[in-house]
């Protein structure tokens, strides 16, 4: 009789600086599995068209770059990085211009698929706590744990604002709400894989709550839900 322990999947979604990945790292840390952060990956897909001056609004063109692009996921220390083409991208991916290349570049077929069939392999045979938009609806649908993490979007841009000045980034309050807005309404209008939540998540609104707060919440939700199934 084998004695290893049953994979566990935890997802968090939410919309863009929701402090997806922040908290999915805290309770990730706290249970002792890998966190996985699936929008490294889509930023990792833009980062790379930028780099090769493809239109990301091009789907025939985005789709033609996966052909020459190769993408690693790699735990070190409990810490991801994200490799293409064997190179270390994953401080590059942060920059604000990437992040309008990943909702782009989201929208199209061949970019989802891709990403999907990578982060179900990494979850084949390791627990993981995965952020994403649609980790709960689409990659996971029958995960263990499901939450959709939301705030204000003020709330939002603030921290994300934060976030960018911290790693030197001169850019103005003003500039990083509107392209949170813009991020929103593409995120949750676009056709393929919209930004909805699971009809069997958890909503946790994370404004004016500390990170701790929020990961004491999830951990709640978490042991409640695998007592039931027990």
């Amino acid at each position: 009789m084998s004695d290893k322990r049953p994979v566990m999947i935890i997802v968090i979604d939410g919309p863009v600086g929701a402090g997806k990945s922040t908290i999915a790292k805290a309770v990730s840390e706290k249970l002792g599995c890998v966190h996985l952060d699936t929008g490294a990956m889509y930023r990792a897909v833009g980062y790379y068209a930028l780099l090769k001056g493809v239109d990301t609004q091009n789907e025939t063109a985005v789709s033609k770059l996966l052909l020459d692009f190769s993408l690693e996921v790699i735990f070190n220390q409990g810490l991801q990085e994200t490799r293409v083409n064997g190179q270390n991208i994953t401080s590059d991916i942060r920059q604000p211009e990437v992040s309008i290349a990943a909702s782009n570049v989201a929208k199209w077929p061949a970019v989802r698929a891709e990403m999907v069939r990578i982060q179900r392999k990494i979850a084949e045979n390791i627990s993981v706590v995965a952020d994403g938009r649609d980790m709960g609806t689409v990659v996971f649908p029958d995960a263990s744990v499901k939450i959709f993490l939301t705030a204000s979007v003020h709330e939002r841009a603030s921290r994300r604002h934060c976030e960018l000045l911290r790693a030197g980034c001169d850019i103005s309050l003003e500039c990083v709400l509107d392209d949170m807005i813009l991020r929103d309404t593409q995120d949750s209008t676009r056709q393929l894989d919209p930004l909805v939540k699971a009809h069997d998540a958890v909503q946790v609104d994370t404004t004016g709550l500390s990170i701790p707060q929020v990961v004491d919440i999830i951990l709640k939700i978490a042991e409640a839900t695998e007592c039931g199934k027990s």
